[in-house]
């Protein structure tokens, strides 16, 4: 059983920060870890990625403004973001398989995913 709980969220103001984590559990030596969003009314997104190799995608709209990381004896999952913009408001949610990273996360496939978090909500105003 894997559990996955986001946390971090809140309303920043336009330029900010904010690190979201996402503390889990899980018993596999190969894993894929992804951070998804979803506004109001789009579709769900994917961000970044990292894999037990710590290899690392991102999308373009948060590349360079946002970075993945791990600490793997805490078992928990990172999300440092930068730069926040108006336009990154949304609820964050983490999310994990077994085995290496797939696709791209640009390419947001969801299904690629089997176990997601409940999701941390990110707000940032202008």
């Amino acid at each position: 059983e894997v559990q996955l709980v986001e946390s971090g969220g809140g309303t920043v103001q336009a330029g900010g920060s904010l690190r979201l984590s996402c503390a889990g559990s899980w018993e596999y030596n190969t894993f894929c870890f992804g951070w998804f969003r979803q506004a109001p009314g789009k579709e769900r997104e994917g961000v970044a990625s990292i894999d037990s190799d710590d290899q690392t995608t991102y999308s373009d709209s948060v590349k360079g403004r946002f970075t993945v990381s791990q600490d793997k004896a805490a078992s928990t999952l990172y999300l440092q973001m930068n730069n926040l913009s108006p336009e990154d408001t949304a609820k964050y949610y983490c999310a994990a398989d077994p085995g290496h990273c797939v696709d791209p996360i640009q390419e947001g496939r969801t299904d690629d995913y089997g176990y997601w978090g409940q999701g941390t909500q990110v707000t940032v105003s202008s």
